[in-house]
Parts: structure tokens; C-alpha cells; sequence
């Protein structure tokens, strides 16, 4: 969702919070979403449940933390949005949920390796589990960001997810296909360590999602020729 208008932007970012529990990926007042505006952020309220987040209640800051307005506090993780955003200029939305799935592996110091071509999608062979640090501090930012060191999503070693995104509906889709695949995985572990795809074919499949959506297929066959009509010249 490319949106340019900040009263949009904010109506965005209310419904992408709003639409986490529904699908599955949190419960409760947990996780947060944060979405760029100008050189800072929005970022939804600590301690609000989402069905009562009304736009004036979500709080801009400045990168480094500072409050821009809103009457609220942030997020108590506001540190690792703002040092992601300094970090990754390709993000511009942030999603952390406390799923079911991706939360039962972080309590268990789990990546997800590359059991299914799909964990290729969120930038690498695995999605990582970031080193354990108490919530809302510096120290978890550091390691969410090294987490995410050319990935778009990462585990918080026993906390949560962590997903980026160009937008809030990339940010959003990154969640639930991360939550997804822990849940394969989880289940998958239940008969055993499941076989790994190799770090060749994760690259292949890296670089098809690169291309996914993005004009004609280039290994395409070429169209059949169409037949003339019998009184056109040839």
C-alpha cells in the first residue's frame, strides 16, 4: 500500500494493527506496527488494544526516538523500529507480532532453515533467531537489527517476529507467510529434522522472488504462430 497522504498513511497503519490478531499472527495488546513518515515514523501506542487505536492515539517520532506528537507513549519497542529504520532505507514498515508458531520456536533459540523454498523469501537460506535481550532496550534493537542483517524478517529469541516491508501491505504479507512457515516447521519437527534445501537451489529460488510479478516470464516459450486467414497475403 503506497500511500503518500498522511491522514491515509495513518488510517494504514491502524488497519494493518487491527488486522494482525484476526489473521493469527499476535494476540491480545501484543506486537506493534510502525510505518515511515518523512525523515521519522508512526508508531502504534504501548498498552492500547488495537480496536480502540484511533488516529490521533499513534505517536510520530524522529529517528532517534524523539516525540514528534501524539498524546500517547509509544510502543515500548520503539528502539528497535527507530534503529531499523536507520539501518535499512529499504524498509518503510515494520510489523512484530507474538504468534503462536513463530514464538514457540523463538522460546526455543529456533531459526527457520531452509526446509521450504519459501523461507528464500524473506532474503536468505534462514530466517534467524536474535539473541535474547529484555524487551523495549537498546540491547534488543541491536540485535534485531544483526538479525536482520539482509533478511526481511527475523525470530526474538523468546519473544516474537519481526517482519519488514516497502510498504505496510508487504511489511503485513511478510508476517504471515514468516508465521506460516513456523508453523510447517514446528509441525515438521514433530516426525523429525526435516531434510534442508541446499544453499544453491535457496539462491535460485532467492532470485525467482526477485523477479516475481515483474513483467513476462523470461523462460517463457515463444508464442505460437497464429494462422492467416486463407485470402491474406503472405
Amino acid at each position: 500500500m503506497h500511500v503518500s497522504d498522511e491522514a491515509t498513511l495513518r488510517e494504514a497503519l491502524i488497519a494493518t494493527a487491527r488486522a494482525m490478531n484476526p489473521l493469527g499472527i499476535n494476540r491480545g495488546k501484543a506486537g506493534n506496527v510502525s510505518v515511515r513518515l518523512r525523515d521519522g515514523l508512526l508508531v502504534t501506542p504501548s498498552a492500547l488494544s488495537y480496536d480502540r487505536i484511533e488516529v490521533d492515539d499513534l505517536v510520530e517520532l524522529d529517528l532517534d526516538g524523539r516525540v514528534r506528537s501524539g498524546a500517547r507513549a509509544p510502543s515500548t519497542e520503539w528502539h528497535f523500529h527507530c534503529a531499523i529504520y536507520r539501518s535499512r532505507p529499504d524498509a518503510a514498515a515494520i510489523v512484530h507480532t507474538h504468534g503462536p508458531f513463530t514464538t514457540t520456536l523463538a522460546c526455543l533459540d529456533l531459526a527457520i532453515p531452509a526446509f521450504h523454498y519459501m523461507v528464500a523469501k524473506a532474503g536468505g537460506r534462514d530466517i534467524r533467531c536474535a539473541r535474547y535481550a529484555t524487551f523495549g532496550t537498546p540491547e534488543l534493537a541491536v540485535h534485531a537489527v544483526e538479525a536482520l542483517e539482509g533478511r526481511q524478517a527475523c525470530l526474538l529469541s523468546h519473544h516474537g517476529m519481526i517482519a519488514l516491508g516497502a510498504d505496510l501491505d508487504a511489511a503485513l504479507g511478510m508476517a504471515i507467510d514468516v508465521e506460516a512457515l513456523a508453523e510447517a516447521y514446528w509441525r515438521a519437527l514433530q516426525v523429525g529434522p526435516p531434510p534442508l534445501l541446499d544453499d544453491a537451489e535457496m539462491a535460485r529460488v532467492k532470485e525467482k522472488f526477485g523477479r516475481y510479478g515483474r513483467g513476462p516470464r523470461r523462460d517463457a516459450p515463444p508464442a505460437p504462430a497464429q494462422p492467416r486467414p486463407a485470402d491474406e497475403p503472405q
